[in-house]
This record gives C-alpha cells, sequence and structure tokens, in this order.
C-alpha cells in the first residue's frame, strides 16, 4: 500500500494460550482426544455455575432495561455496592472512580494503550500475556520485566526491580499481577509495602490486576492494594469471569485510587473513561445482577468450596509432578493454574516423543519444523500434545518467561482425569 498501514507494534501481539488450540483441533481430526489444560475457563472444564446465580440472572433477563444501555462508568448500583464492600475493608474509594468494561481484556487494551506513548509498564516474568503483549505493542518493544523467582514461591526481589526501574526512566508504572497467574503466587503484605514505598521514591502509579482475589487458598493470606497504596495513584482491576465464574459475561471494571494525588494520573484515568466514552458503555446484564450475586449469603461458601477444591488439585500435582527428577515445582497459593519447570539436568535431553498415531506424526513433524531448536519447553508442549492430547502452554512463548516450562489447570471437574493427566506427564 502506498502508505504504511501496521501498526508499529503489531509483532508483540502473542497469545499462545489460544494459539496453540490450532494445531491440537487438527489433531483431534486424527482421532487424539485433546485434554485441554490450556485455557482459564472453569465453565468449559465442567463446573456448575449454581441454581441460584442462574436464577437471579434469568430473573434478570425479564427485565426489558436489561437490554438496554448502561452509563459509560457502569450501573450506579453495581458501582455503588463495590464501592460499600472496598469502604468496608477501609478502602478510599468512590462509586465515581469505578469504570466497567467488556472483561478484563477491554480494560487491559485501554489502561495501555492511553498510556503515553514514550511511557512503560514494569511487570512481571513470567507474564500473563494479554498483559505483556498489549504492553509491548504500546512500547513498540518487548516487554519490559522484573523477575519472579521460582525458587521464593515466583515472588519478585525489590531490588532488581529497583535495578530496572533505575535504568529505565521510561518506566512510569508497575505491574502487581496478585494472586499471578501464571504462577499462582499471593504477594504478602510486607512485599506489596515495598511496592508502595518504591512508587513514591521514583513518583510511579500502580496497577494491581487481582481478578483472582476470591480465589486465594487461605483467605487471611490475601492483602489487596487499595488498602495499602497510602496516597500512591493506583489502578486495581477486578471481574465476575473466574470468580463467579461467568466467563463469558465479559464483566471487568478498574478502580482508581488517589486520582487527586497527581493532576497526571487524573488525566490519564480520564482519558481511559472517554475512550470507553467511545464505545457508549459495557454489557449492561452482569453489571444489573452483580450486586445480588456477589452479596447473596450463598456467595462466600461456594467461592469457599472451589478454594477448597483448586488446593486439593495443587497439593495432589505437588505429590505426583514434585515426585520426577525432571520437573520442578511450587505450590501455588491462589487461582487456579499450575506452572512447572524443568530441571537443568532434563534441559539438556533430547526431545524423542513420537506422535500418538502417524497423521498426527506430520502434523507434528511440520510444527517442529518451525520451531527453533532452543524453544525447548514450545517444542516439549506439541510434543506433549501430539503424544498424548494433553494441551498445555510453554512459559517462555506464552507468558514472556526466561524460564522454561509449561502451565497447566487446576479446573479439570474429573478427579479421575485429573490424576491421569498428571501421571502421563510425569
Amino acid at each position: 500500500m502506498r502508505t504504511n498501514i501496521v501498526h508499529p507494534g503489531a509483532g508483540q501481539l502473542h497469545y499462545e494460550i489460544r494459539g496453540i488450540v490450532e494445531l491440537a483441533e487438527k489433531l483431534a481430526a486424527t482421532g487424539l482426544e485433546i485434554t485441554w489444560e490450556n485455557i482459564g475457563d472453569p465453565v468449559a472444564k465442567g463446573e456448575e455455575v449454581p441454581e441460584w446465580i442462574r436464577q437471579i440472572v434469568a430473573e434478570e433477563v425479564q427485565r426489558t432495561a436489561s437490554y438496554g444501555y448502561s452509563p459509560t462508568k457502569g450501573l450506579q448500583a453495581a458501582r455503588e455496592f463495590i464501592a460499600a464492600d472496598r469502604s468496608k475493608q477501609g478502602f478510599p474509594l468512590l462509586a465515581e472512580n469505578i469504570l466497567f468494561f467488556n472483561g478484563l481484556g477491554d480494560a487491559i487494551n485501554k489502561v495501555y494503550t492511553w498510556l503515553n506513548p514514550e511511557a512503560r509498564v514494569l511487570g512481571p516474568n513470567p507474564a500473563y500475556p494479554t498483559h505483556s503483549a498489549v504492553e509491548a505493542a504500546h512500547g513498540r518493544s518487548a516487554h519490559l520485566t522484573y523477575q519472579l523467582d521460582p525458587a521464593n514461591d515466583w515472588l519478585p526481589n525489590i531490588d532488581d526491580i529497583r535495578q530496572k526501574v533505575e535504568a529505565h526512566p521510561e518506566i512510569a508504572g508497575l505491574l502487581i499481577i496478585n494472586p499471578d497467574n501464571p504462577t499462582g503466587a499471593v504477594y504478602p503484605r510486607e512485599l506489596l509495602e515495598e511496592f508502595v514505598a518504591l512508587a513514591k521514591e521514583y513518583r510511579l502509579f500502580l496497577i494491581a490486576d487481582e481478578i483472582y482475589a476470591n480465589l486465594t487458598y487461605d483467605q487471611s493470606s490475601f492483602v489487596s492494594l487499595g488498602g495499602l497504596a497510602d496516597g500512591v495513584p493506583t489502578i486495581i482491576m477486578r471481574g465476575l469471569s473466574k470468580e463467579v465464574p461467568w466467563p463469558g459475561s465479559r464483566c471487568g471494571w478498574l478502580e482508581f485510587y488517589y486520582l487527586e494525588s497527581d493532576p497526571d494520573f487524573a488525566r490519564y484515568a480520564k482519558s481511559i473513561e472517554e475512550a470507553k466514552m467511545t464505545e457508549v458503555c459495557s454489557t449492561t446484564l452482569p453489571q444489573a445482577v452483580l450486586p445480588a450475586i456477589l452479596g447473596d449469603p450463598r456467595y462466600k461458601p461456594h467461592l469457599q468450596k472451589r478454594r477448597e477444591k483448586y488446593a486439593r488439585r495443587a497439593a495432589e500435582a505437588m505429590e505426583v509432578l514434585g515426585s520426577s527428577t525432571a520437573l520442578n515445582v511450587v505450590m501455588p497459593r491462589g487461582a487456579f493454574y499450575l506452572p512447572v519447570t524443568f530441571s537443568s539436568e532434563y534441559l539438556q535431553q533430547p526431545l524423542t516423543a513420537k506422535a500418538a498415531n502417524p497423521e498426527a506424526q506430520k502434523l507434528l513433524d511440520a510444527a517442529l519444523a518451525d520451531i527453533p531448536a532452543d524453544a525447548f519447553d514450545k517444542r516439549f508442549c506439541h510434543q506433549l500434545l501430539a503424544a498424548t492430547g494433553i494441551c498445555t502452554v510453554p512459559l517462555t512463548t506464552g507468558f514472556n518467561s526466561s524460564v522454561h516450562g509449561f502451565r497447566m489447570t487446576l479446573l479439570e471437574s474429573d478427579d479421575t482425569k485429573f490424576t491421569k493427566t498428571l501421571v502421563t506427564i510425569k
């Protein structure tokens, strides 16, 4: 074309979690049964949404108002419910400082897209790909990261973060995913306070993706950044998709804290709202039922049951996979994912797994031909998929990780099938 129409950051938009599905579907056509461990959809893995939640939604669907537009910021009742809940926890959040989106993917896109093109956000490594890909596309170069240490429960070293901030004056914000995806790490209060102190020292803003907050196995161990920010401009991300669970609702929101502390941050937040205004609003139905679902006395026991299940799954995975000399596993503390890394000895071994049938072998050979020889974990995941049908995601290419491994989920509803998956991988 006479003018280049490709965005300079287009090459940074990778999403391996869904990218590997194309090969899996081709393998399924050869007769191979696929075990989907690539994506965090509780409903697809057999979790039943409780009848009482479905009843609330069904009743709301009968109301004509649920088919109309909502205000751009979101329904007032939903925002007031969230603000009141945070107020009980001592958070300085006003209803007017809550903004709804069509899922956190929509929110994440707006947060990075409307950041000054010269400003960058430092995020964790491994990274959740929606954050890392969109931030990298915004910055037109690789996502800047701080290292999560598997030898220290996948927690970061604040000195490493300080060094990155000092080396890159373009860093304007710090991203925390707590509980973390893909590692399942839960950040202790002391570490979060160090993030706040660092943000104060270097005049940075903070983003805390807390979509899995209510899925921390030990709820007493979770501390929200909203109660610790202490005047630091902060964005907290929450949503319904993982905890209800209702991923198809596409309902997430941003909570803005301490807008008054910095005029640039206030204007930035306003630009995000204005960008949302050009789309008119977010989906009305999930906002309409949010107070009734989250405020129901059955909701907390519902969450507790799910937390207990994931904790059991994690413990079993630790026992089975942790007994392998090839694999390293750290006990997750929240969410429903399990990252598995490889021992240094195993990383030196050739990967020779064969596909389950001749047609699958042809597909595998073609796929491996396009994967670099040093992409150990990606080659492993492809061979695992073609040999057994177990679909996992490599950490390096899937989660911008400097550590080789793969991520699976703890979502399988069938106990026998989950055990079989672990044993097969081992």
